[in-house]
C-alpha cells in the first residue's frame, strides 16, 4: 500500500520543518487480499485434502473390519458356551417317564453313569431323553434350535443322578412331579454372522473329522462361520 502526498512546510517556534501531507488515497491490492484466496492456494488446499482423504478411507475400512471380526469371535464364543452348558446338564441324566435301559416313545432311555460326577457349574439336569437319537449317545444338542427353544430340566441333587438325588429305583410319579414343565433356554436367539450378514452357520458333529467339509447331522458339537474370506491375521474365518 502506497500513500500519495505532497511536501508540506511548517514553521514551528522559528524552525522550518518539512513533511508529507496524506491525500487519503490507496493503491489497489493484489489478488491475494485479506478477503479471499488466490487460485494457487485453492488448488494446494484441495490437493492436500484429497491426499488426507485417500489415506483415511483405508484406515476406516480396516477399523470396521476389525470390529466385525471381534463381534464374530464373541458370537462364536456365545454359541460354544451354550453348547458346553447343555452338555454339562446331561451328565447324570435320568429320563422322566421310564426306567433306565428301557425305551420311551421309541427312543432308548440312557443309563446314567454313576461313576461320573456332574460338573459343579451345572445346577439342573435335562429330563427329556426324547431329543436324543440312537446316533447321539454323547448327548450334545441335536441342533442349534434346541438351545433356543429350551429343554425340560429338573434340579440337580447331591448325587450323580438327576431328580434331586433320586435313583432309578424311585417311582415314575415322583420323578414326573419334580420334572414339572420347566424349561431351560441356553441361547436367546440365533445370532447373525457379522461377516456374511446372515444367521447361517456351519456345524460339526463330535463324530465328524476335524477337516470335514460337511456336517454328519448326529449333533452340534461346534459352530463355525460360513465366510470363506481371510481375516486380518491371515486366518480363514471358517477356521475360527
Amino acid at each position: 500500500m502506497y500513500l500519495l502526498g505532497t511536501e508540506l512546510s511548517v514553521r514551528r517556534r522559528g524552525d522550518s520543518v518539512s513533511g508529507v501531507k496524506s491525500t487519503g488515497r490507496r493503491v489497489a491490492l493484489s489478488l491475494a487480499s485479506a478477503n479471499g484466496f488466490s487460485l494457487i492456494e485453492l488448488v494446494m488446499t484441495i490437493t492436500i485434502m484429497t491426499i488426507l482423504t485417500m489415506g483415511v478411507i483405508p484406515l476406516v475400512k480396516v477399523s470396521v473390519r476389525r470390529q466385525k471380526e471381534q463381534r464374530l469371535r464373541e458370537v462364536l464364543r456365545e454359541m460354544r458356551t451354550a453348547i458346553d452348558e447343555f452338555h454339562r446338564d446331561t451328565l447324570g441324566m435320568v429320563c422322566t417317564g421310564g426306567v433306565a435301559g428301557s425305551t420311551l416313545s421309541g427312543q432308548p432311555v440312557p443309563v446314567p453313569n454313576q461313576n461320573t460326577p456332574p460338573d459343579p457349574r451345572s445346577r439342573v439336569v435335562i429330563s427329556d431323553c426324547t431329543i436324543f437319537g440312537v446316533d447321539n449317545p454323547d448327548h450334545y444338542p441335536p441342533e442349534l434350535q434346541t438351545l433356543i427353544e429350551g429343554v425340560n430340566v429338573i434340579p440337580r441333587g447331591n448325587t450323580s443322578l438327576g431328580g434331586r438325588g433320586l435313583g432309578t429305583s424311585d417311582s415314575k410319579t415322583t420323578l414326573d412331579t419334580q420334572a414339572s414343565t420347566k424349561k431351560k433356554v441356553y441361547l436367546r436367539a440365533l445370532p447373525i454372522d457379522p461377516i456374511t450378514g446372515k444367521a447361517e452357520w456351519d456345524f460339526r458333529s463330535c463324530y465328524d473329522a476335524i477337516d470335514s467339509t460337511s456336517w454328519g447331522g448326529e449333533n452340534v458339537f461346534d459352530v463355525r462361520s460360513k465366510a470363506k474370506d481371510t481375516a486380518l491375521n491371515g486366518e480363514k474365518y471358517s477356521d475360527w
